[in-house]
């Protein structure tokens, strides 16, 4: 039993069919990459994953618990934080109070952002929000705004904010799109690091084959809203449906 189990998922747009009988189990603590064509159905998919869509038919559970109507702060609250293609960050708030905020998020999933009532948590919440800027490297920018960030830099800001939610699913979207190759890699480097020393699973949608191909354990292929392989990366590259539906020649350098 994986810690995502998503069965017999199906989802139509009038006449289309976007999700047709998906069906995946990522397992804990691994990196599991989606990935497929333009319109395969990821983002569909993802969507129904933290609450913005409601499946048609099947189930989405997560520690052996159904996603299926909640709430997209309820599913956050439940373990399972998402980083965004383009990263969101408060511009007009240091590095250090972007990373403290999610921990006063609200039970209905406002943030409250008037003056800390205990001094002893705000403390807490902020020892806390430096050392998982450490884990980033962006503790010594921590006092720097979050607007004269780098793209690359914000990422990291990005993750740290999921951090300190402390979840146990994270899902990525396109998380390095944009970046220069040099960012790119950083980011992997980052991404494997958090994996290893915080015991959180990724899913991760990606179109660059050469992050997908760097940091998945296990892959699923999207092609027209179908599953078509599941696989270890080493027998995704060469798998002929793959290569029919997406890929061609994947990127591995």
């Amino acid at each position: 039993m994986g810690i995502l189990e998503v069965k017999g998922v199906n989802k139509r747009f009038g006449g289309l069919l976007a999700l047709d009988d998906v069906n995946l189990s990522i397992q804990q603590n691994t990196v599991h990459a989606i990935i497929g064509p333009n319109g395969a159905g990821k983002s569909t998919l993802l969507n129904c994953f933290i609450g913005k869509l409601l499946p048609d038919s099947g189930t989405v559970k997560f520690d052996n618990s159904s996603l299926i109507g909640l709430k997209p702060f309820q599913i956050n609250q439940a373990g399972i934080s998402r980083v965004f293609q383009t990263p969101e960050v408060f511009a007009d708030l240091s590095i250090l109070e972007n990373v403290m905020i999610p921990a006063f998020a609200h039970r209905d999933g406002a943030f409250h952002l008037a003056p800390f009532r205990s001094l002893a948590k705000e403390t807490a919440i902020r020892e806390q929000a430096e050392k998982i800027l450490q884990d980033v490297g962006l503790v010594d920018e921590r006092h720097q705004l979050a607007s004269a960030m780098s793209r690359g830099n914000k990422r990291r800001l990005e993750m740290a904010m999921c951090l300190v939610q402390q979840p146990k699913l994270l899902l990525l979207d396109e998380p390095t799109a944009g970046m220069a190759r040099a960012d790119t890699n950083n980011t992997i480097d980052l991404l494997k690091s958090i994996n290893e020393a915080h015991n959180i699973t990724f899913v991760v949608i990606e179109h660059d084959m050469h992050v997908v191909f760097s940091l998945a354990d296990r892959i699923s292929v999207l092609s027209q809203g179908h599953v078509i392989v599941e696989d270890h990366p080493s027998n995704i590259k060469g798998h002929p449906k793959v290569q029919e539906a997406y890929l061609g020649t994947a990127e591995t350098q």
